[in-house]
This record gives C-alpha cells, structure tokens and sequence, in this order.
C-alpha cells in the first residue's frame, strides 16, 4: 500500500465571471393549480330526506339514492363517488329500470344545427322502440359542438346489442352520468347554493351538462 499522501487538487483563483453578481430574472410564474376539490361536509349534515331528493336529481333510482344517503358522512369527494359507484353496481334490473324511466332526450346546446337537431331526433325514436327506453350516455369530457356528434355514434355502436347487454351498457352510463352530476351538487353545497335541479341546463357552479337527463 502506498504511504504517498493524496496527490493535491490544484486550487485556482476565482475568476472574474464567478464572482460577478448573477443577473436578475423576471418574477416566477405562479404553478398553475388545479381547481379545489368540493367538500362534502355541508352535504354530510342536512336531514335525511334533503340528501336523498338532490341525491334523485343525480340518478333517479330510490334504491341508489337512499343507499347513498344512508352511508353518510363522507371524508371527502373521492370516497362518495366510490360509494355511488358500489351503489350503483349493485342495481337490481327493476332499479336501473326506474332509474331510466326518470332520464330524458339529450339536449343540444344552443346553436345547434336543424340538421343535426332532426337526425338525433329519428335516432333516440329509433332506440327507444327497439330497447324500450331512451338512450343515455355520459358526455362530461366531450365538447359541446362534438355532441350530437358522439351521441349518433353512441346510438349507432350500441344498436346491435341484445336487450340484457344494452341494459348493461345503459347502466353503466347512468352511473357515470351520476358521477358527474354528483360533483356538481356537491360544488353548489359547497359554495352555499344547496341543491339545484338537474332538468335545466344552466347549474349553480356555472357548469353546462350535454348529456341525457
């Protein structure tokens, strides 16, 4: 083993640009946030019978919307929609049933055009006389001017479906649709609105929704 010491690190003097004040940048930024997720508290404490009416204009099924109600207080968004979601896996066909009878005909946004306005018309008349009940889909990600659009292909992907496998992908939607709808009446508690009805197009957060209802 060597007994030399350690070969010494040459040290250099500072050179001028090292030691130069840093020039001054611009003022940061602020990261861009997401919007704060709704608190359920407020919908945690109202009377039993209140929740379950705006819990009905989110999905029109009783057994849902009491099953919901009942297993209040929720910590926080993500664990309610979790439990409307096992609420509505576990849907008797009689419950989606009731549930569908209550959903209507997709509404447009304004300025939609005759045209298209005619077509979804003969398409929902269309699948309600084959499956018994309208067409539902959820349309929360889709752009408005990209409706009706979605909805024909949504009638025309599902036409061939059997009755049990249609009634399958209807409740599926009908879940998401609550998911939303949901969100957004927890939002309006939250921002001291209380509930809102969920016929109309216009909602207490300002929102729009697009979808069969």
């Amino acid at each position: 083993m060597s007994l030399l010491p350690p070969h010494p690190q040459p040290i250099h003097p500072p050179r001028a640009h090292d030691t130069a004040a840093s020039p001054r940048r611009g003022p940061t930024l602020p990261a861009h946030r997401p919007p704060p997720t709704p608190d359920p508290h407020r919908f945690n404490t109202v009377p039993a019978d209140e929740a379950e009416g705006a819990l009905l204009t989110c999905c029109r099924s009783l057994r849902w919307a009491r099953r919901v109600a009942a297993h209040r207080p929720y910590p926080d968004l993500p664990a309610l929609l979790a439990a409307a979601d096992e609420a509505a896996y576990d849907l008797a066909p009689a419950d989606v049933a009731e549930a569908l009878a209550g959903e209507s005909l997709t509404v447009l946004p304004d300025g939609a055009y005759l045209a298209a306005q005619t077509a979804l018309s003969a398409a929902h008349a269309a699948y309600e006389s084959r499956f018994g009940h309208v067409f539902v889909i959820c349309l929360d990600d889709v752009a408005p001017d990209e409706a009706a659009d979605r909805v024909l292909a949504g009638i025309r992907s599902r036409w061939n479906n059997d009755p049990e496998d249609e009634r399958v992908a209807a409740a599926d939607e009908l879940r998401r649709l609550a998911r939303g709808r949901l969100t957004r009446l927890i939002g309006s508690y939250a921002a001291g609105a209380g509930q809102y009805t969920v016929g109309g197009v216009e909602y207490a957060d300002g929102t729009q929704e697009y979808t069969a209802r």
